[in-house]
């Protein structure tokens, strides 16, 4: 599956469906993005009827995830049968290494990035989540990453999280109310008009899918992604102030 934007999104969602019911088994997806992730959910929550669905990406916390559609009979079992290898690497403590290495030195092997799921990384440490064929493909294929020598293992387990390699920067504020162009401009650093014409033109996520309307009010723990300014979490709302304003904390990501 490719972006989601692609007109062929759906269809390739109704053939999974038909796969799974003509064939009597499990059908995953490569991996999806967050966007993708969300778009499929509203679509199986309308279309899947009495199959069972799941996103799975390896990590607890994983933003790029497959689309497993399954009977009720694979529910015990599905986790087993998922087509994702956890490629452990390792190197020295003095090399740095980061994201882009990694899925640059994956994609020059002729890999799709709908192959490749997160890849997370701590200290001399990084693992990544990957298709079966995409595993075989690297484990035979390297041994740097960039001028970096790795050792690859694929037999150990999902360990890192998301949440351990991400860095936020805290901001805290007061807004008026909850409503997308409030929090926005907060956000962004906008003036509340220039929030609401970047809304309008559906330069605006939340949760991961465009949202158009002003007025549309955001609650703790939702993801809010604006173009050209980045991706905020609004983490906590704290009350309100003597003049009636509130208090949020965003994180944004670094």
């Amino acid at each position: 599956m490719n972006n989601s934007s692609d007109t062929l999104f759906a269809p390739r969602l109704a053939d999974m469906l038909r796969r799974c019911e003509r064939d009597c088994c499990s059908v995953f997806s490569r991996f999806l993005d967050e966007r993708q992730c969300a778009e499929a959910e509203l679509w199986c929550r309308k279309n899947a009827g009495e199959l069972h669905y799941g996103f799975f990406g390896g990590f607890p916390d994983a933003r790029r995830r497959i689309l497993a559609l399954y009977h009720d009979y694979s529910a015990d079992y599905i986790r087993e049968e998922l087509p994702i290898v956890c490629l452990t690497f390792t190197f020295r403590e003095e090399d740095k290494l980061d994201h882009r290495s990694f899925l640059g030195s994956f994609l020059a092997l002729g890999l799709k990035r709908d192959t490749i799921g997160d890849i997370v990384i701590k200290d001399a440490f990084a693992q990544a989540a990957v298709t079966e064929t995409a595993a075989r493909d690297i484990t035979a294929s390297i041994s740097r990453i960039g001028r970096v020598g790795v050792k690859i293992t694929d037999s150990l387990p999902f360990e890192l999280t998301l949440e351990e390699a991400q860095q936020f920067r805290e901001i805290g504020c007061t807004v008026a109310s909850l409503r997308l162009d409030c929090i926005a401009a907060a956000a962004a650093g906008l003036s509340r008009e220039k929030a609401a014409s970047l809304i309008r033109c559906e330069k605006a996520e939340v949760n991961h899918l465009p949202v158009t309307s002003l007025s549309y009010e955001l609650k703790e723990g939702d993801v809010l992604s604006l173009r050209g300014s980045g991706r905020f979490i609004l983490s906590g709302i704290n009350g309100i102030s003597k003049k009636g304003r509130i208090h949020i904390i965003l994180k944004k990501y670094i």
